[in-house]
């Protein structure tokens, strides 16, 4: 029997919203999509779904998203009660996390629901009295869920297991590359070595939300006279920023390209750089240090060589590999560097232990698409949920695995088998 998921998405118009629908659809699942839309981005569109409008929010305003978050709970049964009754529900952070929390009864009986939480807002890292509510919020909406889905080690490590109120069994999904091709052959890199007359390029695509790096990137590359340059792409948060459009236009050696879609450009977009910035300062030393980003798998899987931050979960994992390149601080001497010793086989021997990697590291298959949608489909009743956690958990030798509980382990999961 399909499964049916009823995906509420805090923004409609982000790719990784594209992405995850993809990937329950690769998996065989049919998917219902509502959400709250911050802005358009027509190659965010995933073709034969006709997604719900719950809404607009806007980046960084947090009253505003949170009244309407409160407006879309009180009119969830006339937005979704139309809707065939989902098997399973995923709400993709704590907004949405509250009105799957309305949403479960609506369909006659209580649906099971997955939190899937890949950012660790600041607020809610508060030791005040707001971070203290907003994470006895994510304990009561939690509550009846089945499952918690991140995307990093860290996340569970320095929040969900020390600080946070949920008490679930974890899937760590992380950011991989959607390879619906199943095309694992070997990382490559199209772009060659630049000649002694031709700039080094980094790429920093995404979400671009760091003015931090913005303005270490434009410092570095006016300090390297036209010898590195950046390429930049993806979708600006206008409002971390004093007007973007202005900053890039005024630095000679940064330039903006626009959206892309993931993962369909991922190869071509990749291929025109040499180096990947793996940094970013949006939370710093909080969700920042811990996140392990879309752009890092992108680029060992597309040979862009990623550049980290020391200390930082990405920097960890490049070291378990030993692949990349890692800055000790956020300077312009730091990045200076790195770049005035950087030579074509330097450069090559870094794109040599990429592709040295097993692909399997940076990516997601249609096979794990379909072990994914199997885990949500022998999901528990939330009745049930509380009972099961008494038990002591079976275990297996192959398939997805989860952490009893972020309260006692930290354990790292995958969705594929191996």
């Amino acid at each position: 029997m399909t499964l049916r998921v009823l995906y509420l998405a805090h923004d409609l118009a982000d790719p990784a919203i594209r992405r995850r629908v993809l990937m329950l659809r690769a998996g065989g699942a049919e998917v219902m999509l509502a959400g709250f839309r911050r802005d358009e981005n027509a190659l965010a569109a995933v073709e034969g779904i006709q997604p719900i409008e719950l809404g607009t929010t806007s980046d960084g305003q947090f009253v505003q998203r949170a009244v309407s978050v409160v407006k879309a709970s009180l009119l969830v049964k006339s937005k979704l009660g139309h809707l065939p009754r989902p098997d399973v529900i995923i709400a993709r952070n704590l907004e949405m996390l509250s009105v799957a929390y309305r949403a479960r009864h609506i369909f006659g009986s209580p649906v099971p629901m997955v939190y899937e939480c890949l950012d660790i807002h600041r607020l809610m890292l508060r030791k005040d009295v707001i971070g203290s509510a907003l994470r006895s919020l994510e304990g009561r909406f939690s509550r009846d869920a089945s499952l918690l889905i991140t995307s990093s080690p860290a996340f569970v490590e320095h929040y969900f297991k020390p600080l946070s109120d949920v008490d679930l069994p974890v899937m760590l999904l992380e950011n991989k590359v959607l390879d619906l091709e199943d095309n694992h052959g070997a990382a490559s890199v199209s772009q060659s070595p630049p000649t002694p007359e031709q700039p080094w390029k980094i790429g920093w695509f995404g979400a671009l939300r760091c003015a931090k790096s913005l303005k270490l990137l434009s410092d570095f590359t006016r300090a390297m006279e036209g010898r590195v340059v950046v390429d930049m792409r993806g979708r600006p948060a206008h409002g971390e920023f004093d007007d973007f459009d202005a900053l890039i236009a005024r630095e000679p050696y940064i330039s903006f390209h626009g959206a892309y879609r993931n993962p369909e450009d991922l190869a071509d977009i990749y291929s025109q750089i040499h180096f990947v910035w793996a940094i970013d300062f949006y939370e710093e030393g909080q969700n920042s240090s811990w996140l392990l980003p879309n752009r890092l798998y992108e680029g060992c899987r597309h040979g862009g060589i990623p550049i980290a931050l020391k200390g930082t979960e990405t920097a960890h994992y490049l070291n378990r590999k030993a692949i990349g390149f890692e800055i000790g601080d956020a300077s312009v001497a730091a990045l200076t560097s790195l770049f005035e010793t950087m030579t074509t086989e330097r450069c090559l021997q870094a794109v040599e232990h990429l592709n040295g990697q097993d692909p399997r590291n940076f990516t997601l298959n249609k096979g794990d698409c379909e072990t994914f949608v199997a885990r949500l489909s022998a999901l528990p009743a939330p009745h049930s949920r509380a009972t099961m956690a008494r038990q002591k958990p079976a275990h297996s030798s192959s398939g997805p695995a989860t952490v009893p509980t972020p309260k006692t382990s930290a354990t790292k999961v995958d969705v594929h088998d191996g």
